[in-house]
Protein backbone atom coordinates (compact mmCIF):
# COMPACT_ATOMS: atom_id res chain seq x y z
CA UNK A 1 0.00 0.00 0.00
CA UNK A 2 0.85 3.62 -0.53
CA UNK A 3 2.33 5.28 2.14
CA UNK A 4 -0.40 7.62 1.96
CA UNK A 5 -2.92 4.94 2.44
CA UNK A 6 -4.59 5.50 -0.70
CA UNK A 7 -6.04 2.79 -2.93
CA UNK A 8 -6.76 4.90 -6.05
CA UNK A 9 -5.23 8.30 -7.21
CA UNK A 10 -6.02 9.92 -10.28
CA UNK A 11 -4.05 13.09 -10.80
CA UNK A 12 -3.63 15.95 -12.48
CA UNK A 13 -6.31 14.19 -15.11
CA UNK A 14 -7.15 16.40 -18.31
CA UNK A 15 -9.53 15.48 -20.82
CA UNK A 16 -10.06 17.27 -24.47
CA UNK A 17 -12.54 16.62 -27.26
CA UNK A 18 -12.54 18.52 -30.42
CA UNK A 19 -13.01 22.03 -29.39
CA UNK A 20 -14.07 20.76 -25.91
CA UNK A 21 -12.13 20.67 -22.84
CA UNK A 22 -14.07 18.11 -20.68
CA UNK A 23 -11.77 17.97 -17.74
CA UNK A 24 -8.85 20.25 -16.80
CA UNK A 25 -6.42 18.86 -14.07
CA UNK A 26 -8.39 16.84 -12.25
CA UNK A 27 -8.02 14.82 -9.26
CA UNK A 28 -10.01 11.75 -7.59
CA UNK A 29 -7.70 9.87 -4.56
CA UNK A 30 -9.89 7.20 -2.42
CA UNK A 31 -8.67 4.90 0.65
CA UNK A 32 -9.49 1.12 1.10
CA UNK A 33 -13.12 0.38 2.59
CA UNK A 34 -13.90 4.64 2.03
CA UNK A 35 -17.23 5.04 0.11
CA UNK A 36 -16.28 8.78 -1.66
CA UNK A 37 -18.79 10.44 -3.35
CA UNK A 38 -18.47 11.76 -6.20
CA UNK A 39 -20.49 15.12 -7.11
CA UNK A 40 -21.34 18.17 -9.53
CA UNK A 41 -23.87 19.18 -11.67
CA UNK A 42 -24.51 17.15 -15.27
CA UNK A 43 -21.65 18.32 -17.42
CA UNK A 44 -19.32 19.02 -14.71
CA UNK A 45 -16.99 16.02 -15.75
CA UNK A 46 -17.90 13.30 -13.44
CA UNK A 47 -18.96 10.35 -16.12
CA UNK A 48 -15.60 11.59 -18.22
CA UNK A 49 -13.22 10.87 -15.11
CA UNK A 50 -15.10 7.56 -14.39
CA UNK A 51 -14.61 6.35 -18.55
CA UNK A 52 -11.20 7.39 -17.77
CA UNK A 53 -10.73 5.15 -14.87
CA UNK A 54 -12.68 2.56 -16.28
CA UNK A 55 -10.70 2.19 -19.66
CA UNK A 56 -13.88 3.89 -21.91
CA UNK A 57 -11.75 6.40 -22.51
CA UNK A 58 -8.23 7.74 -22.68
CA UNK A 59 -6.91 10.75 -20.93
CA UNK A 60 -4.93 13.33 -22.63
CA UNK A 61 -2.71 13.95 -19.71
CA UNK A 62 -2.19 12.67 -16.01
CA UNK A 63 -1.56 9.74 -13.54
CA UNK A 64 -3.55 6.72 -12.27
CA UNK A 65 -1.81 4.91 -9.33
CA UNK A 66 -3.38 1.90 -7.97
CA UNK A 67 -1.69 1.00 -4.32
CA UNK A 68 0.97 3.30 -5.16
CA UNK A 69 2.22 1.91 -8.50
CA UNK A 70 1.41 3.33 -11.55
CA UNK A 71 -0.96 2.15 -14.29
CA UNK A 72 -1.98 2.44 -17.82
CA UNK A 73 -5.78 1.92 -18.45
CA UNK A 74 -6.15 1.78 -22.51
CA UNK A 75 -9.17 -0.45 -22.18
CA UNK A 76 -12.33 -1.68 -20.24
CA UNK A 77 -10.00 -5.09 -19.60
CA UNK A 78 -6.93 -3.50 -18.59
CA UNK A 79 -9.28 -1.38 -16.05
CA UNK A 80 -10.77 -4.96 -14.90
CA UNK A 81 -7.65 -6.73 -14.51
CA UNK A 82 -6.48 -3.59 -12.45
CA UNK A 83 -9.14 -4.62 -10.46
CA UNK A 84 -11.67 -1.49 -11.29
CA UNK A 85 -15.40 -2.20 -11.89
CA UNK A 86 -18.48 -0.10 -12.49
CA UNK A 87 -22.29 -0.38 -12.33
CA UNK A 88 -23.95 2.30 -14.18
CA UNK A 89 -27.23 3.66 -13.77
CA UNK A 90 -28.77 1.30 -17.03
CA UNK A 91 -28.06 -2.07 -16.47
CA UNK A 92 -26.42 -3.91 -18.59
CA UNK A 93 -27.75 -7.22 -17.70
CA UNK A 94 -29.69 -10.25 -19.71
CA UNK A 95 -32.65 -11.02 -18.04
CA UNK A 96 -33.57 -14.61 -19.53
CA UNK A 97 -30.21 -15.97 -18.18
CA UNK A 98 -29.75 -17.24 -14.67
CA UNK A 99 -28.90 -15.06 -12.02
CA UNK A 100 -25.31 -16.78 -11.69
CA UNK A 101 -24.97 -16.59 -15.49
CA UNK A 102 -25.40 -13.17 -15.64
CA UNK A 103 -22.44 -12.92 -12.83
CA UNK A 104 -20.03 -14.72 -14.45
CA UNK A 105 -20.73 -13.65 -18.42
CA UNK A 106 -17.87 -13.71 -20.41
CA UNK A 107 -15.73 -15.52 -17.62
CA UNK A 108 -17.73 -18.69 -17.20
CA UNK A 109 -16.07 -21.75 -15.58
CA UNK A 110 -14.97 -24.12 -18.30
CA UNK A 111 -13.09 -28.08 -17.79
CA UNK A 112 -9.86 -29.30 -20.23
CA UNK A 113 -12.75 -30.59 -22.97
CA UNK A 114 -13.51 -26.97 -23.39
CA UNK A 115 -17.24 -27.36 -21.22
CA UNK A 116 -18.84 -25.07 -19.05
CA UNK A 117 -19.06 -26.19 -15.42
CA UNK A 118 -22.64 -24.97 -14.68
CA UNK A 119 -22.83 -26.71 -11.29
CA UNK A 120 -19.43 -25.43 -10.10
CA UNK A 121 -20.63 -21.94 -11.47
CA UNK A 122 -24.19 -21.72 -9.91
CA UNK A 123 -21.80 -23.17 -6.67
CA UNK A 124 -19.73 -19.57 -6.66
CA UNK A 125 -22.37 -17.83 -8.02
CA UNK A 126 -24.76 -19.16 -4.78
CA UNK A 127 -20.94 -18.40 -1.94
CA UNK A 128 -20.79 -14.84 -3.29
CA UNK A 129 -24.21 -13.74 -3.12
CA UNK A 130 -24.13 -15.19 -0.09
CA UNK A 131 -20.73 -13.28 1.23
CA UNK A 132 -22.27 -9.56 0.20
CA UNK A 133 -25.86 -10.91 2.00
CA UNK A 134 -28.17 -11.33 -1.21
CA UNK A 135 -30.97 -13.53 0.11
CA UNK A 136 -31.87 -14.83 -3.88
CA UNK A 137 -31.22 -18.20 -5.41
CA UNK A 138 -27.98 -18.17 -7.92
CA UNK A 139 -30.19 -20.03 -10.31
CA UNK A 140 -33.25 -17.92 -10.87
CA UNK A 141 -33.99 -16.31 -13.67
CA UNK A 142 -32.66 -12.67 -13.56
CA UNK A 143 -35.86 -11.13 -15.69
CA UNK A 144 -38.12 -12.43 -12.57
CA UNK A 145 -36.67 -10.49 -9.96
CA UNK A 146 -37.02 -6.77 -9.80
CA UNK A 147 -35.16 -3.78 -10.44
CA UNK A 148 -33.70 -3.67 -7.30
CA UNK A 149 -32.67 -6.99 -7.02
CA UNK A 150 -31.15 -6.95 -10.61
CA UNK A 151 -28.97 -3.97 -9.55
CA UNK A 152 -27.42 -5.82 -6.51
CA UNK A 153 -26.41 -8.62 -9.07
CA UNK A 154 -24.84 -6.04 -11.15
CA UNK A 155 -22.78 -5.34 -7.75
CA UNK A 156 -21.93 -9.26 -7.16
CA UNK A 157 -21.15 -9.19 -10.93
CA UNK A 158 -18.55 -6.74 -10.60
CA UNK A 159 -17.20 -7.98 -6.72
CA UNK A 160 -17.04 -11.11 -8.82
CA UNK A 161 -13.65 -9.70 -10.87
CA UNK A 162 -11.08 -9.11 -8.44
CA UNK A 163 -12.63 -5.92 -7.63
CA UNK A 164 -10.54 -3.84 -5.30
CA UNK A 165 -12.63 -0.29 -6.80
CA UNK A 166 -16.00 -0.54 -7.49
CA UNK A 167 -17.90 2.83 -9.13
CA UNK A 168 -21.48 3.23 -8.31
CA UNK A 169 -23.08 5.83 -10.57
CA UNK A 170 -26.82 6.69 -9.55
CA UNK A 171 -26.93 3.49 -8.58
CA UNK A 172 -30.52 4.52 -6.14
CA UNK A 173 -32.66 6.37 -8.88
CA UNK A 174 -35.05 3.95 -9.44
CA UNK A 175 -34.94 2.46 -5.96
CA UNK A 176 -37.47 2.81 -3.27
CA UNK A 177 -36.77 3.82 0.68
CA UNK A 178 -35.95 0.45 1.59
CA UNK A 179 -34.57 -1.05 -1.38
CA UNK A 180 -32.00 2.09 -0.56
CA UNK A 181 -31.34 0.88 2.82
CA UNK A 182 -30.81 -2.83 1.17
CA UNK A 183 -28.34 -1.40 -1.22
CA UNK A 184 -26.39 0.39 1.60
CA UNK A 185 -26.05 -2.53 3.53
CA UNK A 186 -24.53 -4.35 0.58
CA UNK A 187 -22.36 -1.44 0.37
CA UNK A 188 -20.81 -0.87 4.19
CA UNK A 189 -20.78 -5.15 3.97
CA UNK A 190 -18.06 -4.35 0.77
CA UNK A 191 -16.42 -1.48 3.00
CA UNK A 192 -15.82 -4.38 5.35
CA UNK A 193 -13.79 -6.02 2.44
CA UNK A 194 -11.69 -3.11 2.21
CA UNK A 195 -13.18 -2.76 -1.31
CA UNK A 196 -13.16 1.19 -2.19
CA UNK A 197 -16.43 2.58 -3.24
CA UNK A 198 -17.27 5.67 -6.14
CA UNK A 199 -20.69 6.83 -5.63
CA UNK A 200 -22.12 8.76 -7.75
CA UNK A 201 -25.46 10.23 -7.13
CA UNK A 202 -27.54 13.72 -6.90
CA UNK A 203 -29.28 13.05 -3.66
CA UNK A 204 -27.67 14.60 -0.74
CA UNK A 205 -29.37 12.60 2.09
CA UNK A 206 -27.62 10.01 0.79
CA UNK A 207 -24.69 10.90 0.42
CA UNK A 208 -24.88 12.14 3.75
CA UNK A 209 -25.72 9.35 5.40
CA UNK A 210 -23.27 6.53 3.61
CA UNK A 211 -20.22 8.85 2.36
CA UNK A 212 -17.24 9.58 4.65
CA UNK A 213 -15.56 11.81 1.83
CA UNK A 214 -16.71 14.20 -1.23
CA UNK A 215 -14.72 15.41 -4.27
CA UNK A 216 -16.69 17.90 -6.14
CA UNK A 217 -16.51 18.55 -10.15
CA UNK A 218 -17.30 22.03 -11.79
CA UNK A 219 -17.12 22.67 -15.58
CA UNK A 220 -14.19 19.89 -15.84
CA UNK A 221 -12.26 21.74 -13.15
CA UNK A 222 -11.72 20.13 -9.87
CA UNK A 223 -13.13 22.03 -6.63
CA UNK A 224 -12.39 20.52 -3.70
CA UNK A 225 -12.63 17.42 -1.59
CA UNK A 226 -13.73 17.10 1.79
CA UNK A 227 -15.12 15.35 4.75
CA UNK A 228 -18.87 14.95 4.79
CA UNK A 229 -18.76 15.60 8.59
CA UNK A 230 -16.85 18.79 7.63
CA UNK A 231 -19.21 20.36 5.16
CA UNK A 232 -22.51 21.38 5.56
CA UNK A 233 -25.25 20.86 3.16
CA UNK A 234 -25.38 24.33 1.77
CA UNK A 235 -21.59 24.42 1.55
CA UNK A 236 -21.40 21.56 -0.55
CA UNK A 237 -24.17 22.62 -2.94
CA UNK A 238 -22.67 26.44 -3.06
CA UNK A 239 -19.71 24.24 -4.58
CA UNK A 240 -21.10 22.03 -7.30
CA UNK A 241 -23.20 25.25 -8.85
CA UNK A 242 -20.40 28.23 -8.11
CA UNK A 243 -23.67 30.20 -6.44
CA UNK A 244 -25.95 29.81 -3.51
CA UNK A 245 -29.41 27.38 -4.25
CA UNK A 246 -32.25 28.47 -2.46
CA UNK A 247 -33.81 25.63 -0.63
CA UNK A 248 -36.87 26.61 0.99
CA UNK A 249 -40.20 26.60 0.43
CA UNK A 250 -41.91 28.71 -2.79
CA UNK A 251 -44.45 30.75 -1.74
CA UNK A 252 -46.61 31.42 -5.00
CA UNK A 253 -49.10 33.43 -3.79
CA UNK A 254 -52.20 32.14 -5.18
CA UNK A 255 -53.92 29.43 -3.31
CA UNK A 256 -57.48 30.02 -4.44
CA UNK A 257 -58.65 28.84 -7.85
CA UNK A 258 -61.95 28.53 -9.59
CA UNK A 259 -64.43 26.24 -8.60
CA UNK A 260 -64.46 24.09 -11.21
CA UNK A 261 -62.18 21.87 -12.30
CA UNK A 262 -59.89 22.12 -15.99
CA UNK A 263 -59.17 17.95 -15.24
CA UNK A 264 -61.52 15.89 -13.34
CA UNK A 265 -60.89 12.19 -13.29
CA UNK A 266 -62.96 10.07 -10.97
CA UNK A 267 -62.96 6.49 -9.92
CA UNK A 268 -60.12 5.79 -12.43
CA UNK A 269 -59.18 2.19 -13.07
CA UNK A 270 -56.46 -0.23 -14.87
CA UNK A 271 -56.12 -3.44 -13.09
CA UNK A 272 -53.80 -3.95 -11.50
CA UNK A 273 -51.89 -1.36 -11.31
CA UNK A 274 -54.47 1.66 -10.61
CA UNK A 275 -58.01 0.48 -9.05
CA UNK A 276 -59.61 3.53 -7.99
CA UNK A 277 -58.19 7.06 -8.29
CA UNK A 278 -60.18 9.79 -8.42
CA UNK A 279 -59.05 13.82 -8.06
CA UNK A 280 -59.83 17.12 -9.92
CA UNK A 281 -56.53 20.10 -11.37
CA UNK A 282 -57.80 23.78 -11.44
CA UNK A 283 -56.35 26.29 -14.06
CA UNK A 284 -53.15 27.42 -13.11
CA UNK A 285 -52.29 25.02 -10.64
CA UNK A 286 -49.25 22.17 -9.53
CA UNK A 287 -50.89 19.43 -8.01
CA UNK A 288 -48.23 16.76 -6.92
CA UNK A 289 -49.38 13.04 -7.35
CA UNK A 290 -47.09 10.65 -5.11
CA UNK A 291 -46.67 7.34 -2.85
CA UNK A 292 -44.48 4.48 -2.83
CA UNK A 293 -42.93 3.06 -5.88
CA UNK A 294 -46.10 0.37 -7.61
CA UNK A 295 -48.47 2.83 -6.06
CA UNK A 296 -49.62 3.58 -9.23
CA UNK A 297 -48.63 7.11 -10.25
CA UNK A 298 -47.24 6.77 -12.98
CA UNK A 299 -50.10 4.70 -14.75
CA UNK A 300 -52.62 7.14 -13.32
CA UNK A 301 -50.88 9.26 -15.51
CA UNK A 302 -50.44 6.83 -18.91
CA UNK A 303 -54.44 6.23 -18.49
CA UNK A 304 -55.13 10.46 -18.52
CA UNK A 305 -53.06 10.64 -21.95
CA UNK A 306 -54.52 7.54 -23.03
CA UNK A 307 -51.15 5.38 -23.19
CA UNK A 308 -52.96 2.56 -21.59
CA UNK A 309 -56.92 1.70 -21.92
CA UNK A 310 -58.98 2.84 -19.52
CA UNK A 311 -61.40 -0.52 -17.70
CA UNK A 312 -63.32 1.50 -15.21
CA UNK A 313 -64.19 5.09 -14.56
CA UNK A 314 -64.04 8.42 -16.20
CA UNK A 315 -61.96 11.48 -17.17
CA UNK A 316 -63.20 15.23 -17.98
CA UNK A 317 -61.59 17.24 -19.47
CA UNK A 318 -62.07 21.40 -19.92
CA UNK A 319 -65.66 20.31 -18.82
CA UNK A 320 -66.50 17.12 -21.57
CA UNK A 321 -65.95 13.59 -20.38
CA UNK A 322 -63.30 12.12 -22.92
CA UNK A 323 -64.63 8.25 -24.51
CA UNK A 324 -61.63 7.20 -25.67
CA UNK A 325 -58.53 8.48 -24.87
CA UNK A 326 -55.55 8.03 -26.84
CA UNK A 327 -52.44 10.55 -26.79
CA UNK A 328 -52.85 11.76 -30.66
CA UNK A 329 -56.26 12.72 -29.12
CA UNK A 330 -54.40 14.03 -25.50
CA UNK A 331 -52.60 16.07 -27.39
CA UNK A 332 -54.74 17.77 -29.77
CA UNK A 333 -56.92 18.70 -26.39
CA UNK A 334 -54.20 20.70 -25.20
CA UNK A 335 -52.61 17.86 -22.91
CA UNK A 336 -48.51 17.11 -22.72
CA UNK A 337 -47.13 14.36 -20.89
CA UNK A 338 -43.02 14.25 -20.24
CA UNK A 339 -42.08 10.33 -19.00
CA UNK A 340 -40.54 9.35 -16.09
CA UNK A 341 -38.19 6.98 -18.25
CA UNK A 342 -36.73 10.08 -20.23
CA UNK A 343 -33.91 8.14 -22.12
CA UNK A 344 -35.69 5.21 -23.87
CA UNK A 345 -39.00 7.08 -24.22
CA UNK A 346 -39.15 10.66 -23.73
CA UNK A 347 -35.98 11.39 -26.02
CA UNK A 348 -34.81 9.96 -29.59
CA UNK A 349 -31.25 9.99 -28.98
CA UNK A 350 -29.91 10.29 -32.68
CA UNK A 351 -31.95 12.94 -33.58
CA UNK A 352 -30.84 16.87 -33.39
CA UNK A 353 -32.42 18.47 -30.70
CA UNK A 354 -34.14 20.75 -32.97
CA UNK A 355 -36.37 17.90 -34.54
CA UNK A 356 -37.04 16.58 -30.41
CA UNK A 357 -38.42 19.85 -30.11
CA UNK A 358 -40.93 19.90 -32.96
CA UNK A 359 -41.73 16.49 -33.00
CA UNK A 360 -45.15 16.77 -31.26
CA UNK A 361 -46.69 20.26 -32.88
CA UNK A 362 -44.97 18.80 -36.80
CA UNK A 363 -48.48 19.23 -37.95
CA UNK A 364 -48.99 22.97 -36.74
CA UNK A 365 -45.33 23.89 -38.32
CA UNK A 366 -47.02 22.36 -41.63
CA UNK A 367 -48.53 22.99 -44.44
CA UNK A 368 -49.49 20.36 -47.53
CA UNK A 369 -47.62 17.42 -45.69
CA UNK A 370 -44.28 20.05 -45.98
CA UNK A 371 -42.53 21.74 -42.86
CA UNK A 372 -42.46 25.20 -43.14
CA UNK A 373 -38.78 25.94 -42.16
CA UNK A 374 -38.73 29.43 -41.07
CA UNK A 375 -41.51 29.25 -38.96
CA UNK A 376 -40.01 25.74 -37.49
CA UNK A 377 -36.61 27.40 -36.75
CA UNK A 378 -37.95 30.11 -34.94
CA UNK A 379 -39.99 27.93 -32.79
CA UNK A 380 -37.07 26.04 -31.72
CA UNK A 381 -34.96 29.09 -31.43
CA UNK A 382 -37.86 30.64 -29.10
CA UNK A 383 -37.45 27.77 -26.81
CA UNK A 384 -34.10 26.86 -26.64
CA UNK A 385 -33.27 30.54 -25.25
CA UNK A 386 -36.66 30.37 -23.15
CA UNK A 387 -35.92 27.16 -21.04
CA UNK A 388 -31.62 28.08 -21.60
CA UNK A 389 -30.56 25.23 -23.08
CA UNK A 390 -27.15 24.87 -23.20
CA UNK A 391 -26.08 24.05 -26.17
CA UNK A 392 -23.99 25.03 -29.33
CA UNK A 393 -26.04 24.17 -31.82
CA UNK A 394 -29.48 22.71 -32.42
CA UNK A 395 -28.15 20.19 -34.74
CA UNK A 396 -26.19 18.56 -31.78
CA UNK A 397 -27.93 15.04 -31.23
CA UNK A 398 -29.36 15.21 -27.86
CA UNK A 399 -28.34 11.93 -26.92
CA UNK A 400 -24.66 14.59 -26.14
CA UNK A 401 -26.45 16.96 -24.13
CA UNK A 402 -26.74 16.35 -20.02
CA UNK A 403 -29.40 14.91 -18.54
CA UNK A 404 -30.74 17.98 -17.32
CA UNK A 405 -30.50 19.87 -20.76
CA UNK A 406 -32.41 16.65 -22.16
CA UNK A 407 -35.30 17.43 -19.66
CA UNK A 408 -35.14 20.64 -20.97
CA UNK A 409 -35.84 19.46 -24.56
CA UNK A 410 -38.88 17.33 -23.77
CA UNK A 411 -40.45 20.55 -22.13
CA UNK A 412 -39.52 22.49 -24.90
CA UNK A 413 -41.36 19.92 -27.36
CA UNK A 414 -44.55 20.32 -25.02
CA UNK A 415 -44.42 23.63 -24.92
CA UNK A 416 -44.22 23.95 -28.68
CA UNK A 417 -48.08 22.30 -28.85
CA UNK A 418 -49.16 25.23 -26.48
CA UNK A 419 -50.82 22.91 -23.65
CA UNK A 420 -53.03 23.59 -20.76
CA UNK A 421 -52.57 20.93 -18.90
CA UNK A 422 -48.73 19.50 -18.56
CA UNK A 423 -48.07 16.07 -16.93
CA UNK A 424 -44.43 15.61 -15.23
CA UNK A 425 -43.74 11.96 -14.17
CA UNK A 426 -40.20 12.57 -12.08
CA UNK A 427 -39.10 15.27 -14.46
CA UNK A 428 -35.73 16.36 -11.90
CA UNK A 429 -35.02 12.33 -11.74
CA UNK A 430 -31.20 11.56 -12.34
CA UNK A 431 -30.25 15.86 -13.31
CA UNK A 432 -27.98 17.72 -10.42
CA UNK A 433 -28.73 20.29 -8.56
CA UNK A 434 -28.74 23.07 -10.20
CA UNK A 435 -30.64 21.74 -13.18
CA UNK A 436 -33.01 20.77 -10.79
CA UNK A 437 -33.90 24.11 -9.05
CA UNK A 438 -34.24 25.16 -12.74
CA UNK A 439 -36.67 22.80 -14.07
CA UNK A 440 -38.67 23.76 -10.78
CA UNK A 441 -38.76 27.78 -11.83
CA UNK A 442 -39.82 26.61 -15.27
CA UNK A 443 -42.40 24.68 -13.81
CA UNK A 444 -43.68 27.88 -11.67
CA UNK A 445 -43.19 30.06 -14.58
CA UNK A 446 -45.51 27.64 -16.92
CA UNK A 447 -48.75 28.10 -14.31
CA UNK A 448 -48.18 31.98 -14.13
CA UNK A 449 -48.86 31.57 -17.79
CA UNK A 450 -52.40 29.65 -16.49
CA UNK A 451 -50.79 26.20 -18.08
CA UNK A 452 -51.84 23.11 -15.10
CA UNK A 453 -49.39 20.86 -13.58
CA UNK A 454 -49.81 17.77 -12.41
CA UNK A 455 -45.85 16.75 -10.83
CA UNK A 456 -45.48 13.17 -9.85
CA UNK A 457 -42.51 12.62 -7.94
CA UNK A 458 -40.64 10.39 -5.34
CA UNK A 459 -38.96 13.44 -3.99
CA UNK A 460 -41.13 14.79 -1.25
CA UNK A 461 -38.94 18.09 -0.87
CA UNK A 462 -39.76 18.81 -4.17
CA UNK A 463 -43.24 18.17 -3.63
CA UNK A 464 -43.33 20.79 -0.60
CA UNK A 465 -41.69 23.55 -2.86
CA UNK A 466 -44.06 23.63 -5.28
CA UNK A 467 -46.99 22.06 -5.23
CA UNK A 468 -50.40 23.54 -4.28
CA UNK A 469 -52.17 20.09 -2.98
CA UNK A 470 -50.61 16.64 -2.92
CA UNK A 471 -52.90 13.40 -3.60
CA UNK A 472 -51.13 10.23 -2.30
CA UNK A 473 -51.89 6.77 -3.62
CA UNK A 474 -51.41 3.81 -2.17
CA UNK A 475 -51.99 0.19 -3.90
CA UNK A 476 -53.82 1.89 -6.97
CA UNK A 477 -56.37 4.08 -4.91
CA UNK A 478 -56.08 7.98 -4.21
CA UNK A 479 -55.98 7.18 0.17
CA UNK A 480 -55.29 10.75 1.11
CA UNK A 481 -54.99 14.97 0.05
CA UNK A 482 -53.08 17.95 1.52
CA UNK A 483 -53.35 21.40 0.36
CA UNK A 484 -51.30 24.64 1.50
CA UNK A 485 -49.92 24.70 4.90
CA UNK A 486 -51.11 21.22 5.63
CA UNK A 487 -48.29 20.00 2.67
CA UNK A 488 -44.70 18.95 5.29
CA UNK A 489 -42.53 16.59 4.74
CA UNK A 490 -43.80 15.00 7.81
CA UNK A 491 -47.35 14.94 6.57
CA UNK A 492 -47.22 13.36 2.87
CA UNK A 493 -45.33 10.33 5.03
CA UNK A 494 -47.24 10.34 7.51
CA UNK A 495 -50.09 9.48 4.53
CA UNK A 496 -47.94 7.58 2.89
CA UNK A 497 -47.48 5.16 5.61
CA UNK A 498 -50.77 5.00 6.97
CA UNK A 499 -51.88 4.65 3.10
CA UNK A 500 -49.95 1.37 3.17
CA UNK A 501 -50.35 0.17 6.12
CA UNK A 502 -54.43 0.39 5.26
CA UNK A 503 -53.37 -1.77 2.83
CA UNK A 504 -52.04 -4.24 4.17
CA UNK A 505 -48.26 -3.23 3.18
CA UNK A 506 -45.88 -4.36 4.89
CA UNK A 507 -42.98 -1.83 3.62
CA UNK A 508 -43.72 2.24 4.41
CA UNK A 509 -42.03 4.80 3.11
CA UNK A 510 -39.05 6.07 5.82
CA UNK A 511 -37.63 9.88 5.71
CA UNK A 512 -33.91 9.94 5.41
Amino acid sequence: MHADGYLLEMDHIKKSFPGVKALDDVQLKVKPGEIHALMGENGAGKSTLIKILTGVYKASAGVIKIEGKEVNINNVQQAQQAGISAVFQELNMIPYLSVAENIFLGTYPINSGKNIMWKKMEKEAQALLDDIGLDIEAGAQLGTLGTATQQMVSIARAVSRNCKILVLDEPTSSLDSNEVQQLFKIMRRLKNKNIGIIFISHRLNEVYEICENVTVLRDGKYIGSWRISEIGNEELVTSMVGRKVENEKTVRGKTTFDEDYLLEVKDLACFPKVKKVTFGVHKGEILGLTGLLGSGRSETAQLIFGCNLLQNGKIVYKGKEIQKQTPRKAISMGMAFCTENRREEGIIPDMSIRDNIVLSSLKRLSKKGVVRNKERDEVVKRYIDRLKIKTPSEEKRIRLLSGGNQQKVILARWLATEPDLIILDEPTRGIDVGAKQEIEKLVREFVKQGISIIYISSEISELVRNCDRVVVLSDGCATGELVGDEISEDNILAMIAAGSASKGGENVAEKN
